[in-house]
């Protein structure tokens, strides 16, 4: 069982994400997990520009750092995505990254996998973008176990939250919990993204083709 983390600050190895998140990692490596960890702010990631080639092919074209993390993304089992709050949401280096996950949008490519979001701030805002985070992981297929959210400084008891988090997604991933309102949600953006996969069956080769052998067409 493979847990990644996605560190979306820009401060590096001074963030305060980080060591919440880390403490994620922390209560999932004791659970049994292995763990591996990918910070953006030593990557490079482009913003989309909205080319459609990712509904034509497996790929972006675009030569930077994301196929490499979205490939890690595929690869886990559970996903943590941790980011301070920008304005009341996820900084542009996160945004930048999931902007970049259409193909897992359309093709629900996380279905089955497991999704924790970990979010500081100095000043509030982290409900409104841990509710951001708790919609992009069902927009992909994804349970979403729950989050941590923290004002900086940190306190002890953010971390033993985050150490919490760690193990209550580790033990989602290995019974397969699922939640009956989040799996609601992910047959109801199905349904929406099967009539347009089917729409742009022309354009789209690709996506249609991948629906077609999942056999949701």
């Amino acid at each position: 069982m493979k847990v990644l983390i996605i560190l979306g600050s820009p401060r590096g190895a001074r963030s305060q994400t980080r060591v919440l998140a880390e403490a994620v990692l922390a209560g999932a490596r004791a659970a049994g997990a292995e763990v591996d960890e990918l910070d953006l702010a030593g990557k490079r990631v482009d913003f989309c520009v909205a080319c459609d080639a990712c509904h034509k092919g497996p790929r972006c074209p675009l030569p930077d750092d994301c196929r490499e993390i979205l490939d890690g993304m595929l690869a886990a089992d559970g996903i943590v995505l941790a980011s301070p709050v920008y304005l009341n949401q996820v900084t542009a280096q996160m945004k930048a990254l999931l902007d970049r996950s259409t193909q897992f949008i359309h093709c629900l490519r996380l279905m089955d996998k497991y999704l924790a979001a970990v979010t500081t701030s100095g000043g509030g805002g982290g409900t409104e973008t841990q509710e951001f985070l708790r919609r992009y992981a069902m927009t992909v297929g994804a349970q979403c176990v729950g989050g941590v959210d923290a004002r900086v400084p940190l306190a002890e008891t953010d971390l033993a939250a985050a150490r919490k988090l760690g193990a209550t997604l580790v033990e989602a991933i290995r019974n397969q919990t699922k939640d009956p309102a989040q799996i609601f949600a992910i047959e109801e953006q199905k349904k929406r993204f099967g009539r347009v996969i089917d729409a742009h069956k022309t354009d789209w080769g690709y996506e249609h083709d991948y629906w077609r052998k999942k056999g949701w067409l």
